[in-house]
């Protein structure tokens, strides 16, 4: 490169690869010659150690790419493409700073605040390891063991039934999954009327709570005798328990088999005379003597103290027979009601009794006259009639059941003494 400046006077000087001629009348001619490739401005040469115009700076031979001042006499900086010795890591001059050198000229690595493309998943540039980037780099997501951001827990596996679920939450009665070995189910609700309890607990009879559609009732006790039963239905006459107001339960609300539907005791009541009466219909009657006709041992006041309940009932049948030939009952103070020898009976129930503990002990119908010679053997509605022998306090025989008499001495009839409550 050459450039000529034009002047009176001349003079040639050469040096440093440079060759300048000039003249007195302030004309010259100065040619510059480059032999070292550096280039010059301003007059100087980069390179040469001196700082000339044009130049960001000359270390002379101490210029270098990978040092302060380049080649080019430019100060080295981040982004000229230049690795700078024990500056830079790396210098790539782009302004990418998703590639293996950020704008920063250090190497990309992890904590950099640099996310690198294709090799991080985030960068956030600090040291906390339990936010939504980690430490080495990799987004956190639920199931990696790592408790970060918003997690309650995380235990990394995929199983959703432990004590850390599969969305990184606390297991907990009510987030709809049943935690094995804890909770018996789980159906995200706080219901206590429906087939899994607000403590997920499957609804059992027992436990406090009404199951809609299921149990009337829920006492959470073992008692049935109160208004809720074992079973949770509401208790009731016929349910088989006794309850308040029930003077029995057999299970069922039948009338006829000694409790009524209405859970009261039936007890067989007729008025007068009964004949051809199945034992099975004597409800609430209980026999407390037996003994055939022949028997002439027994006291009366035995049977007065075997036979103690409230009502009695007399009646006669062939032995073995479960059908009463005739019977009849009142009020415990009617039956035994004394009235010594006389014909007049004493009336109760529609039947007319009679009792001696020394002449004879029975009944007839209520109005019928009675023909009382020791037992009574009026022959007027003569099956209403029955008749026992007494003797000092015994029962000598008996005559009559109904209208079968003379059976003082028969071993094939006898006579039976019923009482109830």
């Amino acid at each position: 490169m050459e450039d000529t400046f034009t002047g009176p006077t001349s003079a040639t000087t050469t040096g440093n690869g440079l060759t300048t001629t000039s003249t007195t009348d302030a004309t010259a001619t100065v040619t510059i010659t480059d032999t070292d490739g550096t280039g010059t401005t301003g007059g100087g040469v980069c390179g040469d150690g001196l700082l000339d115009d044009g130049e960001e700076c000359d270390d002379g031979e101490a210029n270098s790419d990978d040092a302060s001042c380049t080649k080019s006499c430019t100060v080295a900086a981040c982004g000229d493409g230049l690795v700078q010795a024990d500056v830079e890591e790396c210098d790539d001059g782009n302004t990418d700073d998703t590639d293996e050198c950020p704008t920063t000229c250090a190497a990309a690595t992890c904590g950099d605040g640099f996310v690198q493309e294709g090799v991080e998943a985030c960068d956030d540039g600090n040291e906390v390891d339990d936010d939504a980037c980690s430490n080495s780099c990799v987004a956190a997501i639920c199931g990696d063991g790592e408790l970060q951001g918003a997690e309650e827990c995380d235990d990394g596996n995929e199983i959703d039934t432990d004590e850390c679920t599969n969305l990184c939450t606390k297991a907990i009665c009510g987030d709809t999954i049943v935690q094995e070995g804890v909770e018996e189910c789980d159906d995200g609700n706080m219901s206590n009327s429906d087939a899994c309890t607000a403590e997920c607990a499957l609804a059992i009879c027992g436990d406090l709570f009404v199951q809609e559609g299921v149990e009337e009732c829920d006492d959470g006790n073992d008692d049935n005798t109160d208004a809720c039963t074992t079973e949770c239905t509401l208790a009731a006459c016929g349910d088989g328990y006794l309850q308040g107001g029930e003077e029995c339960d057999d299970g069922n609300v039948d009338p006829g088999d000694g409790c009524s539907a209405e859970c009261l005791i039936e007890t067989y009541d007729a008025a007068g005379p009964q004949v051809d009466v199945p034992k099975a219909d004597l409800i609430g009657w209980t026999e407390c003597h037996t003994e055939p006709y022949n028997k002439t041992t027994t006291t009366l006041a035995s049977i007065a103290t075997t036979c103690d309940k409230p009502n009695l009932m007399l009646g006669c049948r062939q032995v073995g027979s479960d059908t009463f030939k005739l019977l009849a009952h009142a009020p415990r103070e009617d039956v035994l009601f004394f009235t010594g020898t006389s014909n007049t009976a004493h009336d109760a129930n529609g039947v007319g009794w009679y009792y001696s503990d020394a002449y004879s002990w029975g009944f007839a119908k209520q109005g019928d006259p009675l023909k009382r010679s020791s037992c009574d053997t009026e022959s007027i509605n003569p099956t209403l009639r029955l008749c026992w022998h007494t003797s000092a306090g015994n029962l000598s025989g008996g005559w009559r059941c109904g209208s079968t008499t003379s059976l003082n001495g028969s071993a094939t009839w006898e006579r039976v003494v019923l009482h109830a409550d």
